[in-house]
């Protein structure tokens, strides 16, 4: 396992981050606790969640294993604030300062701990002013409540907007952001990564496998299985022919080293230029060893052409629908 720096931080994170968005809702408590405890064996020491994720159930899960297995310590925990928290309450979502400390509290007691190592807004919001959202993560960081802030799913503009506030208010700034990236959609090439390598932020991918799209479950002309996320819904639609040529070239390489397209799509994230930890999400400890086999595969330029030829450098194959990220979508495009 390799280690990576947190942006412009002195801390060092696994070239690979354990997402906990199954913990709690598929994945229930006992499982849970093994798959921490498999992938800190396996020398991953950053753990991202966040306070959505079956209301707190995730955190609470991943609380009660670290504080089980004594190595809370050794992680660098992440989670995150934005999403509704609370049915027919209008303030119990958004990135205003009553919301973030309240919800900070609450994660702080849900994970057992008395720090949030890495402290991430969910989502952007157009209804909070930036300015506020950052002198709530910065008081909290004073506290000692909280030791870094990032994002997730933020634009290019936006974070560099972040940057000004910050440097003009004497704030805290953030230090990494969470960007969709795979192989069908590789948008953040344009800009995100440029500013990113220019200002020193993190960089840690989410749904590097395209939502299971690289496992090889879905194939060209057939039914999506009926166990899959997408099945009998629109968005399975969105894999077109050029997804499955994409999918055809990623099973090729994987051929020929031995190993599963979903390794491959997931090394070619995870030694991408600028990416810090690409976040894998296990739902099962099978899941989970799946994705450990990619420490064993290495990518060569020949190989990276070849997925470039069929995957276009900053281009989008398959792009999220504007429901996934609200008025603020995802704005590569």
């Amino acid at each position: 396992m390799e280690y990576r720096n947190l942006g412009r931080t002195g801390v060092k994170v696994s070239e690979l981050c354990l997402g906990c968005m199954m913990f709690g809702g598929r994945t229930g408590e006992e499982d849970t606790a093994k798959i921490i405890d498999r992938a800190i064996d396996a020398g991953i020491n950053f753990l991202d969640t966040a306070d959505i994720y079956s209301r707190g159930v995730s955190e609470e899960f991943v609380g009660k294993a670290l504080k089980q297995n004594g190595k809370r310590g050794r992680i660098i925990l992440a989670t995150k604030v934005h999403g509704h928290m609370w049915d027919n309450d209008p303030n119990a979502w958004g990135n205003n300062r009553r919301h973030i400390v309240e919800q900070c509290e609450a994660s702080l007691k849900r994970l057992q701990t008395d720090r949030i190592d890495l402290y991430q807004i969910h989502r952007p919001n157009s209804e909070t002013p930036l300015d506020e959202t950052l002198r709530a993560l910065d008081d909290l960081i004073r506290a000692g409540k909280v030791l870094y802030t990032g994002t997730s799913t933020f634009a290019a503009w936006q974070l560099m907007e972040s940057l000004m506030i910050s440097k003009e208010s004497g704030l805290n700034r953030f230090v990494c952001e969470q960007p969709p990236y795979h192989l069908l959609d590789r948008r953040i090439e344009r800009e995100l990564i440029p500013f990113a390598q220019t200002h020193g932020f993190g960089l840690i991918p989410w749904s590097p496998i395209a939502q299971g799209f690289f496992t090889g479950k879905y194939r060209r002309g057939e039914d999506y299985p009926p166990d899959t996320r997408f099945a009998g819904g629109t968005n399975g639609r969105q894999y077109n022919d050029k997804a499955f040529d994409v999918l055809d070239c990623v099973e090729q390489i994987a051929r020929e080293k031995n190993t599963g397209p979903a390794q491959i799509a997931l090394a070619w994230c995870k030694d991408s230029p600028a990416i810090t930890s690409p976040i894998i999400g296990p739902r099962t400890m099978g899941q989970m060893e799946d994705f450990l086999k990619v420490l064993d595969v290495k990518l060569t330029d020949d190989d990276r052409k070849k997925l470039d030829a069929v995957s276009p450098p900053g281009g989008v194959i398959v792009p999220y629908y504007e429901a996934d990220f609200g008025p603020h979508k995802f704005r590569q495009a």
